[in-house]
Parts: structure tokens; sequence; C-alpha cells
């Protein structure tokens, strides 16, 4: 790795409600080469109605200490900063719950969706934003407080029944937000997904997003939206249709010009989400990442795992 980055991660499943396998996996991360894994906080039966079962989140922490690796937490993927004015006080809720799950199970970065809300006027997707700006700056003190960064992920519209931001607009709203503890998680083959359906350009949105970017998500595809019908996840990869999280170097987003002309702040971890089907790629897709994660340059930084 170079000095700016913490680390390359890869994201685990968890399939047993009481967690019993997460070490195994965890561990299986470690073996292919990771050195952060991110834990899926949306898979765990931790929160109930916003409120924490401390003896659940308890047992959770036992269960991942002492594996030789840090961690990043990928949080619930329905917290939705923009959502509808009676129903934001509770996404508000569960984000905190979030957080403080985050820290304490040592993780460094609390990873959140950008927020999306329906196609309407112009006025009232503004004020969505304003809410999701007014969220994420309240908390910034309190991700301070945790030492725990949270990151807000770019996504894509899946039928365009919702609008969600764009790179570079993600970009201006964490300019304004203007927090260190309220930074980006870039999903390439998010962002690359999205800039087809819209018509902009990818490198030229990279370039306003990677420079908040302390949280990587690293999977290929090939910026070709699901638009049509095909018979299978075996059928969507023929086509190179969706967000097939490929192996990187499978699909066609361009690596090399996003590490040669993209600019990143120092703190990076690069968190590998492949899809399990393509598992027997996943030391191969680590040493892929931990490579493109090479060529970032920067300034000193050390993690101690745990």
């Amino acid at each position: 790795m170079t000095d700016k980055t913490l680390g390359v991660g890869l994201s685990i499943d968890v399939k047993d409600p009481n967690f019993r396998d997460i070490g195994s996996q965890i561990d299986e991360a470690r073996h292919l080469g990771a050195n952060f894994v991110e834990l899926p906080l949306h898979k765990l039966d931790i929160v109930v109605g916003g409120r924490i079962l401390k003896d659940r989140l308890a047992d959770l922490k036992e269960r991942i200490t002492n594996h030789g690796v840090a961690y990043t937490l990928h949080g619930h993927l329905g917290i939705n900063l923009m959502e509808d004015s009676h129903l934001i006080g509770l996404h508000r809720d569960v984000l905190k719950a979030n957080l403080e799950i985050a820290q304490a199970l040592g993780a460094v970065h609390l990873v959140i969706h950008s927020g999306f809300c329906r196609p309407q006027q112009a006025s009232s997707v503004e004020h969505a934003y304003d809410r999701q700006r007014e969220i994420l700056a309240s908390l910034g003190g309190e991700a301070e407080a945790a030492d725990v960064v949270i990151c807000v992920e770019n996504i894509f519209t899946y039928d365009f029944a919702r609008h969600t931001a764009l790179p570079s607009r993600l970009a201006a709203e964490l300019r304004l937000v203007d927090h260190p503890f309220i930074q980006a998680t870039f999903d390439f083959s998010h962002g690359y997904q999205h800039c087809a359906q819209v018509g902009a350009d990818f490198v030229t949105e990279a370039k306003a997003l990677t420079p908040f970017s302390k949280h990587l998500h690293l999977h290929d595809s090939f910026g070709r939206p699901k638009d049509f019908w095909t018979y299978s996840l075996t059928e969507d990869l023929a086509f190179g249709a969706g967000d097939l999280h490929l192996p990187m170097g499978w699909g066609s987003i361009p690596w090399d010009r996003i590490a040669a002309e993209c600019a990143f702040p120092d703190g990076v971890v690069g968190d590998v989400e492949l899809q399990y089907r393509y598992w027997s790629e996943a030391r191969a897709t680590v040493e892929a990442a931990r490579a493109f994660c090479a060529r970032l340059g920067g300034a000193p930084l050390a993690v101690a795992a745990e």
C-alpha cells in the first residue's frame, strides 16, 4: 500500500442470524489478503425500531475481536436522509444507532448511502437535499467524538422512479457540510452506471468526488444500465448489464485514468465488494485493489489492526 491508504478491505456476507459464521468469514478475508473487513450491519439484527439490542452488539463485538484485521461498517441500506419530512426523524435515529455501533466495534468508517427522493418539483428536491445536509452537519461532532468517519456512498437509480445525486452533486453537498468526519464512499460502478443513465462523463464526475472519497468500493461493470430483459445473472454477465459487482478488470471501468487523473484524500480504505458467485476471483481482486490503491500516492499514515 502507499502511505495515502490505510489498507484494502473485503466486504463479507453473514448468513447465520446469530453471527456464528462471522469469525470464519473474517478469517477468510484476511487469508485472501485483506487487512480491513467491511461488516454488513444491514444483515445483522442488532437495531430494532431505532433501538440497539445491547446484548447482541456485545456478542458481535466478542466474535470479531482478535482476528488480526481492522474494520469498516456498512450501515443500513434503507437509511435515506432525503426522506419525506414525516419520516426523516426515524431515519436520523437509525443513523445515530449505526454510528454508535460503529464506535463500539472500532470501525474507522461508517458507510451509508446517499439519499434519494421522488422526481418532483425542483424546489421539493432541493428541500430534500437540505434535510440530508442538515442531518449530516449535525452529526459531524458526534462522528468526530466517536472517531468514526461517516462516508456517504453515491448510488444510482434503477428505473428513474427516484432522484439521487450524481457524484459531482454529492461532492457539492459534502463541500457545504464541510466537516472532516463527513466524507464520501465512492462506489465506482454505481457512478459508472449513473453517468450512463443520464449522459454524464464518468471521469469528470469522478474528479469531483474523489477529493472527498475516504472510502472506495472497488468492483467492476460496463456502465450499461439494466434496462432490458435477461433470463439470469449469467445472462446479465453475458450482456454486461447492470451493477454486476465483478472482479476488477472484468468490466470496462477506466481504472488507469482514475488512478492517474483523480485526487484522493489521505486515509483511504479501498474495499472490494465482490458478487459471491465470483468469489473464486477474490484473491486476485484484492491484489488488483491493492495495486490500484498503491497508485494513489500521498502523505504518511498508519493504522493499527485490531
